[in-house]
């Protein structure tokens, strides 16, 4: 009897580990469908990585930088113009 039984708990257990591996490969297969899918969508949406947005933030930030260089230069060429007229 003791033979039957430890038998019927070894299959039980074999059972058990395969199962869990099985569901340990459906799991790999769902994260890497969904991964795929969400991936399409932000293509299809057009969005942008976060390091492209900060590289164009930094180029505006420098842009008004030099602006308003410009400008003061500007102002100060024109004054210079006036009080010399």
């Amino acid at each position: 009897m003791t033979q039957t039984s430890n038998r019927f708990f070894d299959e039980i257990g074999r059972l058990m580990n395969d199962a869990a591996g099985a569901a340990q490969g459906v799991k790999r297969e769902v994260d890497t469908v969904v991964r795929n899918q969400a991936e399409k969508i932000l293509r299809d949406l057009d969005v942008v990585k976060r390091e492209e947005f900060e590289a164009v933030k930094d180029m505006a930030r420098l842009a008004r930088e030099e602006n308003e260089a410009l400008k003061t230069r500007i102002a100060a060429l024109e004054a210079k113009l006036g009080g010399a007229s």
